[in-house]
C-alpha cells in the first residue's frame, strides 16, 4: 500500500520546510554585501597608462614637472603596498587603488598572496576601475600588422569566393612561439571584443557517424557501439581534410551528454573511414552520433574563422569587418588574476580578458570579492573559488569563456562546515565555447554555498551543477540551456545518498528542450540523489521539468509547471538497472561503516539529516520519502507518459511517493488512475492566456490557494539593479 499522509500533516511539513529554509536564506544573505565598509579610504592610489612605477601613485595624473604621478602598473602598485605594510605605514581603513581608463597588457598573471590582502573587514584592499570609464586588464597581445594572403600554395587551399578576403599575421615576428593545442588551452584570436572561432566544418551544426567497423564492440544496456575510434562518414567534404596538417574533430560520440575533441590521425578517402588519435572516447562511438571538424586551413570560408599554422607561426583570419580598423588580439597569459590565501580584497569594475586558462583564481581566500567586472574572452573557466570562506562573485557579466562561468568548491563535507561563498546577481551567457559539457554557468561544490539572482542562458549543457551539502540556489532565471545535449539537466546533481540539505527555491526556468528537440530536464536529481527541497519554482516550456532519478527524501512543493511535457518524472532505478551503485554503497557501509566515505550515522550527519541514520535497513534502493505536494500544472502533461518519454512516474516508484493537493488544469494530460493525488480544476492564473504576462500569479479565488499554495514572488527572480552591476539594463536576448 502507498503511504499517504493526511492533508493536515503534509501541509504542516510543507510549512516547516518554508520556515527552515527562510532562516537559512537570511543567515547566508547577511554576508553577501560587497563594497567599502568605511565612508572614506585612508589611502587612495592611482594606476594610469601615463604613469610611472617610480612615482608615489598618490596623484591621478602626472604633475606639471612629471616628477610624480600615478603608478604605471597594478603590479607596481601591489609592490608599493607591500613595502608600506612592511614599514608599518598603513593606518587602519580601506585602501583604494583606482585604475584609470585604458588597456593594460599584463606581462603575466597578476599574482596576489596573503601579504596583499587587507587587515580585516574594515581595512580592505580595493582595486577598482575608474568610474564611468573602460578599464581592461588583458592577458593578450595586440595584433596590428595584417597582410592579405598572397602565397599561392595557401590561396589554393581556400574556395575561390574567399580568396582576397583572408589576412595573415606573423605571430613569431612579435615573439609568440607557444601556441598550445587546438584541442584546448591553446592560443585564441579575439576581434572587436568577441571570440573568433577556429575554422570548422560544418560552420553550424554537425555531420554524423554513418557506420562502425566494430573492431571492439560495446553494449551498454542495449545501446551498442564500438570502443575503437574508427568510423564511416558520407559527407564528401571530409575527403578534403586528408592533407591538413593538424585536423581535429569534436563530437558527442556515444552519449548525448558526453563530448570530446580528437586529433585526426588518418582519413581513408576511398572507404570513407576516419580514424582519430587515442585516447579514445570513454564510452566509445555510436552510429548516428554527431561531430564537426575544426582547425582546418581549407575550411576558412566564413567571416570570423581563423587558423594558426603552428609550424610557421602564421595566423590566417577572415575578418568580419575591416581588420586594420578593428581591435584584434591573441591570448598569451595563463590567467589574469591569481589569489592565494588572500583576505579582505576586492577587484571591482574592470574588464578581465585574454588568457588561455581560468581568468580569476581564488585559492583558500577569506572574503575576497570580484564585483561588477566583465569576465570574457578566455580559454577556460571564468572564476574559480577553491577553498576559503565567504568569497564571492557579485554583479559580473561573464561570457565568451571556453568552459564554465563560476565554480565554487569550498566547505568541509566531513564536518559539514559551510564556506558561505556565493555567486550573486551575475549575467552568465554564451560560455563553454570549447569544453561543451559539464562546465555550467555556476558550479557549487562542498558545503553551504549559494547561487542567487543570476541570469544564466545560452549554454550548450547545464546552467547550475551542485555537489555537496546545504547549498542554496534561489531567484535565478535560466533559459535556452542544454541546447546541444540530451539526457541533461538545467540544474543537475547526481549519484549520492549523503549530499543532502540542498535547496532549489524561487527560480524561473523556461524554454529548455534539448538538442534537436529531443528533450532534457529542468531540475535533474540523477542516480539516487537525495534530500533536496524544490520549492516555489516556475517551469515554463521545459521538457521533463522535474526529475527524481531513484532518490529519496526529496520535496517538490509549491511549484508551477506551464506547458511542460511532462511536469514530473520519478523512477525506481535503484530497484532496476542502476542497482549496482547502491549495492556498492551498501558494501562500503558494511566493510567501513561509511557511505561514500561519509560517517552518515554519526554527528554531524546523524543530527543534521536524521533520515540518513537507518537508510541501510530501510529499503535503501527504493525511492522512499519523496513528497510532491501543492504544485500547479497548466498545459503540457502532469504525470502521464507523453511522446517519446518512456515513463513519467514509474509504476514501481508510485507506492513510495506521497502526492497531495496538486492542482492540474483540465488542458493538462494526466494518468487518470491516480486522480486521488491531484484535483483537475482551473488554477485561475491572473492572465489565463499567458501566465507569464501576469507574473505567474493566481487569482484570489484560485482553488490552488485554497489548498495551501503560496504565491511565487516572481518579481524578485533574476538580476536586480545595483551599483555593483557591471552593466544595466541587461538584455535578455
Amino acid at each position: 500500500m502507498r503511504a499517504l499522509f493526511s492533508r493536515t500533516k503534509i501541509f504542516s511539513t510543507w510549512k516547516f520546510c518554508f520556515s527552515l529554509i527562510a532562516l537559512v536564506g537570511i543567515n547566508i544573505l547577511a554576508i553577501s554585501a560587497p563594497g567599502n565598509s568605511s565612508p572614506k579610504p585612508v589611502l587612495k592610489l592611482y594606476v594610469s597608462t601615463v604613469g610611472n612605477d617610480n612615482w608615489s601613485g598618490k596623484l591621478s595624473q602626472p604633475n606639471r614637472n612629471k616628477t610624480d604621478g600615478p603608478f604605471a602598473t597594478i603590479e607596481g602598485t601591489r609592490d608599493a603596498i607591500r613595502i608600506l605594510k612592511k614599514q608599518k605605514k598603513l593606518p587602519k581603513g580601506d585602501i583604494i587603488v583606482e585604475i584609470r581608463a585604458g588597456v593594460y597588457e599584463l606581462p603575466g598573471t597578476f599574482e596576489l598572496e596573503a601579504e596583499d590582502g587587507g587587515a580585516d573587514a574594515h581595512s580592505r584592499i580595493i582595486y577598482v576601475g575608474q568610474k564611468g570609464k573602460e578599464v581592461r586588464l588583458s592577458g593578450g597581445k595586440n595584433l596590428t600588422k595584417w597582410d592579405l594572403v598572397t602565397d599561392e600554395a595557401v590561396l589554393n587551399k581556400f574556395s575561390s569566393d574567399v580568396r582576397g578576403k583572408i589576412y595573415q599575421s606573423d605571430l613569431a615576428a612579435i615573439g609568440i612561439n607557444d601556441f598550445g593545442s587546438p584541442g584546448g588551452g591553446g592560443i585564441e584570436l579575439f576581434f572587436n571584443n568577441e571570440p573568433m572561432w577556429l575554422s570548422r566544418y560544418p560552420n553550424k551544426g554537425f555531420v554524423k557517424i554513418t557506420g562502425l567497423l566494430n573492431e571492439d564492440p560495446v553494449d551498454i544496456r542495449g545501446t551498442k557501439g564500438d570502443k575503437v575510434g574508427k568510423f564511416n562518414y558520407e559527407d564528401q567534404r571530409i575527403n578534403e581534410w586528408k592533407n591538413e596538417k593538424d585536423a581535429w574533430v569534436s563530437g558527442y560520440w556515444f552519449w548525448d551528454w558526453s563530448e570530446q575533441s580528437h586529433k585526426v590521425s588518418k582519413i581513408d578517402t576511398e572507404k570513407k573511414i576516419m580514424e582519430v588519435a587515442p585516447p579514445y572516447h570513454t564510452y566509445g562511438y555510436r552510429l548516428g552520433q554527431w561531430f564537426y571538424g575544426f582547425n582546418l586551413l581549407s575550411e576558412i570560408d566564413e567571416p570570423g574563422e581563423y587558423y594558426v599554422d603552428r609550424e610557421k607561426g602564421i595566423l590566417y583570419f577572415y575578418p568580419p569587418s575591416g581588420v586594420k580598423k578593428g581591435h584584434a588580439f591573441v591570448s598569451v597569459n595563463k590567467n589574469i588574476i591569481s589569489m592565494n590565501k588572500v583576505s579582505f580584497l576586492t577587484i571591482q569594475g574592470v574588464i578581465l580578458e585574454g588568457c588561455r586558462e581560468t581568468v580569476v583564481k581564488m585559492e583558500d581566500c577569506n572574503q575576497a570579492l570580484l564585483v561588477g567586472c566583465t569576465v570574457r574572452n578566455a580559454g577556460d573557466e571564468g572564476i574559480v573559488i577553491n577553498g576559503g570562506i565567504r568569497n564571492g562573485v557579485v554583479g559580473c557579466d561573464i561570457y565568451g569563456v571556453g568552459s564554465g562561468g563560476i565554480k565554487i568548491d569550498a566547505g568541509d563535507r566531513s564536518t559539514l562546515t559551510p564556506a558561505e561563498c556565493f555567486a550573486d546577481n551575475n549575467n552568465i551567457h554564451h560560455i563553454a565555447r570549447i569544453k561543451r559539457v559539464y562546465f555550467p554557468g555556476i558550479s557549487l561544490n562542498g558545503v553551504g554555498n549559494r547561487a542567487t539572482h543570476n541570469l544564466i542562458k545560452q549554454i550548450p549543457h547545464m546552467a547550475i551543477y551542485f555537489n555537496g551539502n546545504d547549498h542554496l540556489m534561489e531567484y535565478n532565471e535560466i533559459s535556452d540551456v542544454c541546447y546541444e545535449s540530451n539526457d541533461a539537466g538545467a540544474v543537475y546533481a547526481g549519484r549520492n545518498w549523503t549530499m543532502r540539505g540542498n535547496i532549489i527555491r524561487y527560480n524561473y526556468l523556461h524554454d529548455i528542450s534539448g538538442f534537436e528537440g529531443k528533450g532534457c530536464v529542468g531540475v535533474y536529481l540523477d542516480d539516487a540523489f537525495c534530500g533536496v527541497d524544490i520549492i516555489g519554482n516556475v517551469f515554463d516550456k521545459v521538457t521533463r521539468a522535474m526529475m527524481i532519478g531513484g532518490g529519496r527524501d526529496n520535496n517538490v512543493l509549491n511549484n508551477i509547471f506551464i506547458d511542460c511535457v511532462p511536469s514530473l518524472h520519478v523512477d525506481a532505478r535503484g530497484l532496476g538497472w542502476m542497482h549496482d551503485h547502491p549495492e556498492e554503497w551498501i558494501k562500503d557501509e558494511k566493510e567501513k561503516g561509511t557511505i561514500l566515505g561519509i560517517a552518515y550515522n554519526k554527528p554531524p550527519y546523524s543530527t543534521r539529516y536524521p533520515k540518513l541514520i537507518n537508510i541501510i535497513n530501510d529499503e535503501p534502493k527504493a525511492p522512499k520519502g519523496n513528497v510532491i505536494s501543492h504544485n500547479v500544472c497548466q498545459g503540457g502533461a502532469w504525470d502521464k507518459n507523453v511522446g517519446f518519454w518512456r515513463t513519467s512516474i514509474e509504476d514501481k516508484a508510485r507506492p513510495y511517493v506521497t502526492m497531495n493537493d496538486n492542482v492540474v488544469a483540465p488542458n493538462s494530460a494526466v494518468k487518470d488512475s491516480l486522480s486521488e493525488s491531484f484535483v483537475i480544476v482551473d488554477p485561475l492564473f491572473t492572465n489565463q492566456k499567458n501566465p507569464k504576462q501576469g507574473g505567474y500569479q493566481l487569482s484570489a479565488d484560485s482553488p490552488a490557494l485554497e489548498r495551501g499554495f503560496k504565491q511565487v514572488p516572481f518579481g524578485k527572480i533574476g538580476l536586480y539593479q545595483s551599483d555593483n552591476r557591471a552593466s544595466w539594463p541587461v538584455s535578455k536576448k
